[in-house]
């Protein structure tokens, strides 16, 4: 018989990749993946990208290369973090990883011991959960409002609570509940990790879709002790099948994720990320998020007041001011997980939300996706899944 690590007993399949599977056939309208659009996608300057890297340094492209990525590159979003969240930080402190979602498993690979406290928002992103829980760690949720974190509350877990290790937050448009923390609380943020000297992971992937509202700063433009390790990502803005993203930390905690990549990966794709690089040099990137915004201001309204308009009014729901997701909560005893197959049979997909909870234990919320839908299958598939939720809502 087949023996495996006792981690794995704490590894289930992602509710969102089992979901995208379904949700991928045509007859699906899908609001469960966090989906860019993909007519978006800057296809043919990528393109131009791709042959400019081939032609002239196409041996290059196609080699191996340092671990930490392509040194242009990571220079590059040097310069954007300061230009962009108000970060100096040195090239020499980033390294690149395919996607945010590597960076996840490296940290956690990196802190954490079986038993170890992970600290996070209450919902948090479904994939960081899996990915920490890997290494067996201890969940403590934090209480949130629709202004994010109660930083209250998460002073008195950091006073109570011992070996802690990070703590994992999403201030800007937090997935999945789309909420952004306002000014006054990433101060009382970073006064309390400064107090308590405990490192945090701002994961950042959404930064650059705020289609309402003005920029706020960067938890690591802020930052004097190095205590915040960012999370950037080019998925949500130039394309999420490229799989590059980078962590920005101090250097002590970025030679560690070093060492680690070497053993896992070696290094991320060199030509993705000549190929990036390069496209940074030929075109403008922030036009290209310019003409993403109000396609997303667009859907994200439609679908928020669809939901007003054929929703129950029981149901509350989050109008978040950039980012991909709403937030549904229903009655309490309400089951998402339950109706979540209802709604498949009526050829409309949702992430139930209880997997957002490292207890599992709040089972009436959803998650909604709306950057990846036309207008029309979007009011379709809303009100397809108010009449699903009528069917149980009293």
């Amino acid at each position: 018989m087949v023996s495996f690590a006792d981690r794995m007993s704490g590894i289930k399949a992602s509710d969102i990749r089992q979901l995208l599977a379904v949700a991928s056939k045509p007859e699906i309208i899908s609001f469960a993946g966090g989906l860019p659009a993909p007519e978006l996608f800057p296809v043919q300057d990528i393109k131009a990208a791709y042959d400019a890297v081939l032609d002239e340094a196409g041996a290059t492209a196609l080699q191996y290369g340092a671990t930490d990525g392509w040194a242009p590159l990571r220079k590059q979003i040097s310069q954007r973090m300061l230009k962009k969240n108000n970060v100096e930080i040195d090239p020499d402190q980033i390294i690149l990883t395919a996607g945010s979602q590597q960076g996840l498993d490296f940290i956690g690979k990196l802190f954490l011991n079986p038993g170890d406290v992970v600290v996070l928002e209450s919902p948090s992103y479904l994939g960081a959960i899996n990915a920490f829980r890997q290494y067996q760690p201890k969940f403590v949720e934090v209480p949130t409002d629709e202004n994010g974190m109660i930083m209250e509350e998460l002073d008195k877990v950091l006073a109570t609570t011992k070996n802690v290790k990070f703590i994992y937050i999403i201030p800007d448009f937090q997935n999945p509940s789309g909420r952004t923390w306002p000014l006054e609380r990433r101060k009382q943020f970073m006064d309390i990790i400064a107090k308590y000297e405990i490192p945090a992971i701002e994961d950042n992937p959404y930064g650059d879709l705020r289609f309402k509202g003005e920029y706020l700063p960067a938890l690591k433009s802020m930052d004097p002790k190095g205590l915040i390790m960012y999370f950037g990502t080019f998925s949500k803005i130039l394309s999420p099948g490229m799989r590059l993203g980078w962590i920005a930390a101090s250097p002590e905690i970025i030679g560690k994720v070093n060492l680690i990549a070497q053993a896992a990966v070696l290094q991320t794709a060199t030509i993705n990320a000549m190929v990036i690089s390069k496209y940074l040099d030929m075109f403008d990137i922030d036009a290209h998020v310019a003409k993403i915004l109000p396609v997303y201001k667009h859907r994200c309204e439609l679908m928020i007041n669809t939901m007003r308009e054929t929703f129950p009014a029981s149901c509350k729901f989050t109008d978040p001011d950039g980012g991909l997701f709403t937030w549904c909560e229903l009655p309490e005893y309400v089951n998402t997980r339950d109706i979540a197959p209802v709604a498949l049979e009526k050829k409309v997909a949702f992430v139930p939300g209880d997997g957002f909870y490292p207890s599992g234990a709040v089972k009436n919320c959803m998650r909604l996706n709306y950057s990846n839908a036309t207008d029309e299958r979007l009011v379709e598939g809303v009100k397809r899944l108010a009449d699903v939720i009528k069917t149980v809502v009293k």
